[in-house]
């Protein structure tokens, strides 16, 4: 078997499960925020008044932080009300950040256990070597009734990369390319699991990069051997009892990639799909009127870092807003502590408090008709950020920095 067939025949109590088969997986840590836990409270509540386990589930509030509509203030007071109920104590409801950087950050995952999360982004902690995986609000209820869930198990795709990434190109470049190789829909409900040297070098960060695009293909989940660093990152938050899941010799896949990432140049996904990616040379001179550094891909303190290399001593454009998102509180103070955020704040971007920010077109960067606007987010749907009218380009944090200073997409190499 392969890594995620092995994690779920554990959960379902299984000595071995097969592609396509339909098992009953025992979770370990559920997940909802402030945008998806309302519904799943209200289907919950039909079902039981007690949650099968107080201690696995995590509640964070991130999507509308602060609260920007009086909906919002509701859903987040019914959040409140059901933690406080259910004497659930991993609440995250202060500001502490996004969703996809507290759990792991706070301690909450494990390599080889069994994830799920009211968010499509919760494929992220693959990069511990957990299966984790995206649910809708009514599966996620009976799992906080039952502590179970149905799964399929996915078909799964080995994905090689190996070489040396070359300056101004990190992890967001790798996963673009993966995505424009496999297409939107060329991942559907499979897993991805990812292997070689570049993989194996990368830190914690660049693989939660990864792992957190691979719902952009299709798919249900990704997946990495953790390495040396990330057993180091699980170890300082006090996570030192688990197993590391590998591959048999004789796994099988149902089709293997290989990709050779020493040419590989900084990649930008075009409006209005993730896999309309072009190198970043082939639309330099686009212009952009606003740059998003942050959410659950790229908002971690070496992407501020590598952010703050380029823009130290510049100033953004004035035809441009920069807006920063942290993606945790820890981030953000790391980053004030270091000088970070005053680099950032001397180039005039604008330091916003850690969440999902614009990411979701709900509040804090909404663009209207006509604007044009470079992240370093996950989706650039048509009206992700706004306005129908409006185009999202997606690309890593130096070209995002970059752009910021030229007012149009620019190589991080010509600053």
């Amino acid at each position: 078997m392969n890594i995620t067939e092995k994690i779920l025949a554990k959960s379902a109590n299984k000595t071995e499960v097969q592609p396509d088969e339909t098992i009953n997986a025992n979770i370990d840590i559920a997940m909802s925020h402030d945008g998806t836990s309302p519904p799943t409270i209200k289907v919950f509540e039909k079902l039981t008044d007690k949650v099968w386990d107080p201690e696995k589930i995590v509640l964070v509030f991130d999507h509308n932080v602060p609260a920007n509509t009086i909906g919002s203030a509701e859903f987040q007071q019914v959040v409140r009300e059901f933690g406080k109920k259910q004497n659930i104590k991993n609440m995250y409801i202060q500001g502490e950040g996004v969703c996809h950087q507290v759990l792991p950050e706070m301690g909450h995952i494990k390599p080889s256990t069994v994830v799920v999360g009211a968010d499509s982004h919760t494929c992220t902690y693959g990069a511990f070597g957990a299966f984790s995986t995206g649910l809708g609000a009514t599966d996620l209820a009976l799992v906080y009734a039952t502590g179970q869930t149905w799964i399929k198990v996915p078909h799964s795709l080995k994905l090689n990369v190996n070489g040396t990434l070359g300056e101004n190109t990190y992890s967001k470049d790798v996963i673009l390319n993966i995505i424009k190789t496999l297409g939107s829909y060329g991942a559907t409900y499979k897993a991805l699991e990812f292997h070689g040297d570049t993989i194996d070098n990368m830190s914690p960060d660049a693989r939660m990069t990864m792992t957190n695009m691979a719902i952009e293909c299709g798919a249900k989940n990704g997946i990495m051997i953790p390495n040396k660093q990330t057993e180091e990152y699980l170890a300082a938050r006090g996570v030192t009892d688990y197993e590391i899941t590998t591959p048999d010799k004789d796994a099988e896949y149902e089709k293997v990639y290989d990709f050779d990432v020493d040419d590989l140049q900084p990649q930008v996904a075009c409006p209005h799909n993730v896999d309309n990616v072009e190198d970043v040379d082939k639309v330099s001179g686009t212009t952009i009127n606003q740059a998003v550094l942050g959410s659950c891909t790229n908002g971690r303190y070496e992407d501020l870092e590598q952010a703050a290399e380029i823009l130290k001593g510049n100033k953004v454009h004035p035809d441009v807003q920069l807006l920063v998102f942290p993606a945790s509180r820890k981030i953000y103070q790391d980053a004030i502590d270091s000088g970070i955020i005053q680099t950032l704040l001397d180039s005039n971007a604008i330091i916003c408090n850690p969440g999902c920010g614009p990411c979701l077109g709900a509040h804090m960067g909404v663009m209207d008709d006509n604007m044009s606007c470079i992240s370093t987010t996950n989706r650039n749907f048509l009206g992700r950020m706004g306005s129908a009218k409006s185009f999202v380009y997606l690309s890593n944090p130096k070209v995002v920095a970059a752009s910021a200073i030229r007012g149009e997409i620019t190589n991080p190499s010509d600053i």
